[in-house]
């Protein structure tokens, strides 16, 4: 399979082409090509070809997304809509990679791939407005909604605990928040199965199990290193954002074929692995 995947520097981007062993990948940055310059993501899919095009690309600032919501859609809506289009021209699937903020967080229970929507933010509507561009313009998608996704080079949570915990003894952690942490590399391997299924339509593929507050994945990540850091748990209140987030966000799937990614804890545990490997370790 011929894959154009966008965003290729981005934490999912860098997973997918390390662990690709099949497909013939063109890999993309931002600098290649702007998604948002529908004529540059035309010349993009005539140029390369492909079968398939993997869209990693996306507006992450879900706080600027409250002060600049044009830049939000414009990366998460317009960019999307783009793509479905140019590779449906060409007789090419798509693969967008979509968030858990499209919901609510108004349930108890982990969401499925046919929960409604509801999303809260400007980041979380601009990611729904661009699922929905993928279904109307390309019937072969796939839509994937993943959360807290993270991976050793990537800015991302976990690796801020880490740094926290080269400056202090004690770090305070949201415990009131609940996701499904998500290893870019594990999610990658899931993206990499699903695309040889041939079953277009929209999937859950996060970390497993009944998901964790950000004070349970820190307390699992500091374990793992060994470390004697006190976790506090403190309510979101604390931490004042612009954006308003769903305090309950954990993904499950009941879509088939059932691709399941390994426990999030799993994922922490290798991270802290990948971690002490790449800046030392902090027990010693």
């Amino acid at each position: 399979m011929r894959i154009l995947l966008t965003g290729a520097a981005g934490q999912l981007g860098r997973q997918i082409q390390a662990l690709n062993q099949s497909h013939g990948i063109a890999a993309l940055t931002h600098q290649d090509l702007d998604i948002a310059d529908l004529a540059g993501v035309r010349e993009a899919v005539r140029a390369h070809k492909p079968d398939l095009v993997l869209n990693a690309a996306a507006f992450n600032d879900v706080d600027r997304a409250e002060s600049d919501p044009d830049a939000a859609f414009v990366g998460n809506s317009a960019g999307p809509r783009n793509l479905a289009l140019a590779a449906a021209e060409a007789g090419a699937a798509i693969l967008h990679v979509s968030t858990d903020y499209v919901f609510d967080g108004r349930k108890s229970t982990p969401y499925h791939e046919y929960d409604q929507p509801a999303p809260l933010s400007n980041y979380a509507k601009s990611k729904f407005a661009g699922e929905t561009a993928v279904k109307e313009l390309n019937p072969r998608h796939y839509v994937v909604r993943t959360a807290w996704v993270y991976e050793p080079k990537g800015n991302n949570f976990p690796k801020t605990l880490y740094f926290l915990a080269l400056k202090h003894k004690e770090v305070k952690v949201v415990s009131d928040v609940k996701g499904s942490p998500t290893s870019a590399a594990h999610l990658a391997r899931a993206i990499l199965t699903l695309i040889e299924t041939g079953a277009f339509g929209t999937y859950h593929l996060a970390g497993a199990g009944e998901g964790a507050s950000w004070f349970d994945l820190a307390t699992c990540f500091f374990r793992e290193l060994a470390l004697d850091t006190v976790v506090r748990p403190v309510p979101s209140s604390e931490f004042p954002r612009p954006a308003p987030r769903p305090r309950y966000s954990v993904l499950r799937t009941i879509q088939t074929p059932r691709i399941l990614l390994p426990p999030w804890q799993e994922g922490i545990a290798e991270f802290a692995r990948d971690i002490k490997a790449q800046f030392g370790d902090l027990a010693k």
